[in-house]
């Protein structure tokens, strides 16, 4: 699976703390394996992000994400809860 990396989201992922960039890391290898991992709890958003996904990288951090097609998926946006504002 090819994974592009939007600006926003490196921005972002810059900012998080250590542990939870490795944790992220770890998550990421498992969606690269399979995005529907229920370790990952990937869910389509509603309302106006509903055209988006969402995994947890832990209880609190989350990446949003969107499948270009079956190989390649978009990471728009890294962080809380309040990413989905």
């Amino acid at each position: 699976m090819i994974i592009y990396y939007s600006s926003k989201f490196e921005k972002e992922y810059k900012r998080l703390p250590l542990v939870v960039k490795k944790l992220a890391e770890k998550k990421e290898k498992l969606f690269r394996e399979n995005p529907h991992n229920p370790a990952l709890k990937s869910h389509q958003l509603t309302g106006r992000l509903k055209t988006y996904w969402s995994f947890s990288i832990n209880y609190q951090y989350r990446i949003i994400f969107e499948f270009n097609n079956k190989r390649e998926v978009w990471f728009h946006s890294v962080g809380t809860h309040e990413i989905y504002k």
